[in-house]
């Protein structure tokens, strides 16, 4: 034992070297634990806090252009058209 260094530093240390241990063991125990429940949760279990998807999408919506809006929509067509290389 170094003759500069008191017993409280070098408990401090053992200290922080056991509570540093530990933290490593409970976090590899912690994301392994994780680890298996998520691939037990991928292999066929559902989540029951997530709503059930719907099968198909809403409904399409459609609107009827007068005549002037067709024209209209047709010619911003061809400016775009013609402004392409």
């Amino acid at each position: 034992m170094p003759e500069h260094v008191s017993i409280l530093q070098l408990m401090g240390v053992a200290v922080l070297a056991l509570a540093t241990v530990i933290w490593v063991v409970g976090l590899s125990r912690l994301l392994r634990r994780a680890r298996t429940e998520a691939a037990v949760r991928h292999h066929g279990q559902v989540l029951r806090a997530l709503p059930r998807q719907r099968r198909s999408g809403p409904a399409a919506e459609t609107v009827e252009l007068t005549p002037e809006e067709r024209a209209a929509f047709a010619g911003l067509v061809r400016q775009f058209s013609d402004s392409r290389p």
